[in-house]
């Protein structure tokens, strides 16, 4: 009854505490690195704190793999880094569209991540 239902708030804010850091850091670090090679760093430490925290994997690897955005610099992607010339991109332009899209997947995948099960 309550108790059941307390620990399981207590538990839901611990993965949310947890998730949003490592949806963050992922997405900072695709900026700079290849997306597939984010995911190999990042899918073994989720899969660790899984098993520290006693939940099931399934989201946090959908946060590993939804904080693979680039949209903060050319960098993160090749597609980004070709169109910058052409389309007279400079490196802040990245930034300044960038950083609400990124903003905006937090706000919207953490809930969606934590409210939502897989199927």
């Amino acid at each position: 009854g309550a108790l059941t239902a307390f620990t399981w708030g207590r538990l839901r804010q611990a993965v949310v505490a947890v998730l949003a850091p490592m949806l963050v850091a992922t997405m900072l670090l695709s900026d700079m690195i290849n997306n597939a090679a984010i995911t190999l760093v990042m899918a073994p430490i989720a899969v660790g704190i899984t098993e520290t925290l006693g939940v099931g994997r399934d989201a946090f690897l959908m946060a590993v793999q939804g904080g693979n955005v680039f949209f903060l610099t050319p960098i993160g992607r090749q597609s980004n880094t070709l169109v910058m010339g052409p389309g007279s991109y400079r490196f802040g332009d990245h930034w300044r569209v960038g950083l609400p899209l990124e903003v905006a997947v937090v706000l919207v995948g953490v809930p969606m991540i934590v409210l939502v099960p897989p199927i």
